[in-house]
């Protein structure tokens, strides 16, 4: 029997989910997920330059999990480029204590945890949706919405 998988803190949710290769229309592209948390692998330690050390920290997982997480992201980023395929960013074992999201069509709120639909409510599907940076004292709104 297998350990469960430890929900891993992730900082920053993408706001472009999906990347198409130029002239390929989505339908007919095969895409690698790549999950929010190896997304948020790759940001801080590739993008903010961050220590192994300091993004394991940063993602509350060991420095052993951590170096897991972004092979496995490098791995399918660089099978995408290569062989062409789309990539898609969503799903995952994650929780952000950063943001909420807010459904502009049905004011239904909700923090995005373990498997969550990035691009919809889960209340009514609707794709209408911004992310609330929640702060101490006040709550400011980030740039998810499409």
């Amino acid at each position: 029997m297998s350990r469960p998988v430890k929900i891993r803190n992730v900082e920053l949710i993408p706001t472009n989910t999906t990347f198409i290769p130029e002239g390929q229309k989505k339908c007919s592209t095969s895409f690698n997920n790549l999950k929010i948390e190896e997304f948020e692998a790759i940001r801080l330690k590739d993008f903010q330059e961050l220590s192994q050390e300091e993004a394991a920290e940063k993602m509350d997982v060991s420095r052993q999990t951590f170096q897991k997480i972004l092979s496995l992201a490098r791995k399918k980023i660089a099978d995408a480029l290569i062989n062409g395929h789309g990539i898609s960013i969503g799903g995952g074992d994650f929780k952000t204590p950063h943001c909420k999201f807010h459904c502009e069509d049905c004011s239904y709120e909700y923090i995005p945890s373990f498997n969550s639909q990035l691009n919809q409510c889960p209340n009514c599907s609707s794709e209408n949706i911004i992310c609330i940076k929640i702060q101490k004292k006040c709550t400011k709104l980030c740039h998810l919405k499409k």
